[in-house]
């Protein structure tokens, strides 16, 4: 059984500006930072080596502030990554990846009081991600390939609970890497779909409408952003979309998924949005696969929804509310038909959230 232990970590950023602005919960972004991990392991009796991770800092998702601008909660963000560094690399912890993260997590969050813990997690992801990166390399091997008894000590009852018990990762992780994937197009609130929404034309050879990108890229699945706090808006906006499709491609099995941002005041909002989608468009409403975090991401405020009902009609997955075992556990309890799993959360929290 191969450990390994941190031996120097080193972070730096990356500034790009977005080729057009997206409008993100009630905020127009333009720009994004990016944080690079590098990070030195020795493994016991395998030797050393380099792991790279990389994560964008998604202030304006994981660090929300009516009070704090874009560029504070930014700066917040920065300094935790340097924060975390240096508690990683002075850890004298060795092991797998998962029993690394199990013992870093607790003395990140411990640093960062006053931080939102999605953004702490997004900060270490990472981290993780390089850790996880760097293991797989000590061994000559797809990383995705050592999460079985082989590799780790603990069996998931360590991680998660007693029902997991003799479980390890390997009983849900795929042997082989699927041929192919969906990819979900994002249609953000500001994006043009058809020339006439279209008031300046970047002019660089790339699509810049709805239209656009389905003729040149193919993509069947789609992600419309919605207001959640604007129901005829909402309604318009996927009805516009179903139209600007089913013109292009009568016969093609589109889909789509639903994201409010957490904007919707109560469950009946979504119910009243399927509601008159189905009435107008019964197609539109069928190519509904789920819908995403739509109320707000803390699930133990006073009068928070249940999602049962409108659960009932099509699934609906918390994202932002998902940041460890007990927040999934509730989500259950109110309803929800599962989670959203991304890796901006670390890579360990995401395989333990999927067994």
């Amino acid at each position: 059984m191969t450990g390994i232990k941190i031996k120097e970590v080193a972070v730096y950023f990356e500034d790009f500006a977005y080729r057009a602005p997206m409008k993100f919960r009630a905020t127009v972004v333009d720009r994004v930072t990016l944080l690079n991990v590098r990070i030195r392991v020795e493994a016991n009796g395998r030797g050393r080596a380099v792991g790279f991770g990389s994560m964008t800092m998604g202030n304006v998702w994981a660090f929300p502030s009516a009070t704090l601008t874009y560029d504070q909660t930014l700066a917040a963000m920065k300094e935790l990554a340097v924060k975390f560094a240096a508690i990683a690399a002075s850890h004298d912890g060795e092991g797998h990846p998962l029993e690394l993260n199990h013992q870093l997590e607790p003395r990140y969050l411990a640093a960062a009081p006053g931080i939102p813990p999605l953004c702490a997690l997004v900060v270490a992801s990472a981290l993780d991600a390089a850790i996880h990166d760097a293991y797989g390399k000590t061994l000559g091997l797809n990383c995705y390939r050592a999460y079985g008894p082989d590799f780790i000590a603990h069996d998931l009852s360590r991680y998660l609970d007693s029902r997991f018990e003799g479980e390890y990762l390997d009983r849900y992780v795929s042997d082989e890497p699927r041929p192919s994937l969906h990819v979900y197009h994002l249609v953000g609130a500001l994006d043009p779909l058809t020339d006439t929404d279209v008031r300046t034309r970047i002019g660089d050879g790339r699509p810049e409408t709805l239209q656009e990108w389905v003729r040149a890229e193919g993509v069947d699945h789609i992600k419309i952003k919605l207001d959640g706090d604007n129901l005829s808006w909402d309604v318009d906006r996927i009805l516009s979309v179903d139209r600007i499709l089913s013109e292009l491609e009568p016969n093609a099995e589109w889909r789509y998924s639903l994201d409010f941002n957490e904007r919707c005041q109560s469950a009946q909002y979504v119910l009243d949005c399927f509601a008159l989608v189905r009435e107008a468009e019964l197609r539109a409403f069928e190519r509904v696969q789920y819908v995403e975090q739509p109320t707000n991401r803390d699930l133990n405020a006073p009068g928070t929804p249940d999602m049962r009902q409108a659960a009932k009609v099509k699934p609906v997955v918390i994202d932002e509310s998902l940041v460890d075992y007990a927040s999934l556990l509730r989500a259950r309890e109110l309803g929800y038909s599962g989670v959203a799993l991304k890796a901006c959360k670390g890579q360990s929290n995401a395989l333990l959230m999927g067994a």
